[in-house]
């Protein structure tokens, strides 16, 4: 297992663990925002994942996805990989809404806005619940 970037501990919030991923709440109040991180060493990219990690990817990717979707009541489902500031593997998964501060353009147009103490609370009890944790 990978200890997780000082990067994702410092903005975003632990949720749970999956049996690939570490699942964390990413600090910006402006949309449902998980990122799913592969609990392996120096892995930067899927195709470094063995074949039965990459299809445990994509099943915790799936399955994150439609929680996300019910738990926010999303128009859809934005699933990203970049890793160009942060290399360590991990998968954005956003809830989208018509109504959010960018549609339809990307989240990363728009400046961040932290979750205030009690909005951040109820977000990781909603998602806690939602994972069942």
């Amino acid at each position: 297992m990978e200890k997780v970037s000082k990067s994702f501990l410092k903005d975003s919030h632990f949720i749970t663990e999956l049996k690939l991923c570490s699942v964390r709440l990413i600090d910006n109040a402006k949309f449902p925002w998980v990122i799913l991180i592969p609990k392996r060493k120096k892995v930067t990219d899927i195709h470094h994942l063995n074949t039965k990690d990459q299809k445990a990817l994509i099943t915790e990717i799936v399955f994150v996805s439609k929680l996300m979707q019910k738990a926010f009541k999303s128009f859809n489902i934005n699933v990203e990989k970049i890793g160009n500031v942060v290399p360590q593997l991990h998968i954005h998964v956003i809830a989208r809404s018509k109504k959010d501060s960018s549609w339809p353009l990307s989240v990363w147009v728009v400046k961040k806005k932290t979750y205030s103490a009690k909005n951040l609370n109820q977000t990781i009890n909603k998602l806690k619940k939602a994972f069942k944790v």
